[in-house]
């Protein structure tokens, strides 16, 4: 009996850790504006936006893992998908750091050059963690469709595999 607690006790912790939005649902409404965020140019951010006509990447990251995927956005990126069926949104944990604010709008702006057509929005208080149930303190990457429902989603570390269905997703959906 012990053993069966304590295999439910970790089965239900994983569960809270990997916390992936559900397929082909639209998540709950969110505005980022003022105290709770918004876009680098400080104007609010609306996730209705993702009901755009194209295939969307959002990456929901936590600054202190910055890098955990930059191989899913370098891939996408080799992809060369057109912009007008394709895009990405880069929504920054801000609350999940200890850094100053001020050194993560300085990188922000650099990934902005690097990343000219992505839409980077700051999420100051753990927004899509509370509303959409997102893992706090990592790197979260979904695919929204056209209609903005969910066609994909990771949280943590993506895997080579995990890569090539990400792409294969969004190829499907163009």
């Amino acid at each position: 009996m012990k053993t069966l607690t304590i295999l439910m006790f970790f089965l239900l912790a994983s569960a809270l850790v990997f916390a992936e939005l559900p397929i082909g649902e639209i998540p709950p409404k969110i505005v980022l504006e003022g105290d709770l965020g918004g876009r680098l140019d400080g104007t609010a951010w609306n996730s209705e936006e993702l009901v755009s006509g194209k295939i969307l990447v959002l990456f929901y990251v936590d600054p202190d893992e910055s890098d955990l995927n930059n191989h899913v956005g370098e891939a996408l990126k080799a992809e060369n998908f057109p912009p007008e069926k394709y895009g990405s949104v880069a929504v920054i944990n801000m609350d999940a750091t200890w850094l100053p604010n001020v050194a993560i709008n300085i990188k922000l702006k650099s990934k902005q050059e690097e990343y000219k057509t992505t839409v980077y929005v700051k999420d100051l208080e753990k927004t899509l963690v509370k509303k959409w149930g997102l893992s706090d303190d990592n790197s979260d990457v979904m695919v929204f469709g056209q209609d903005g429902k969910v066609l994909y989603s990771v949280d943590g570390k993506f895997t080579d595999a995990q890569v090539q269905e990400i792409i294969k997703v969004v190829k499907d959906n163009l």
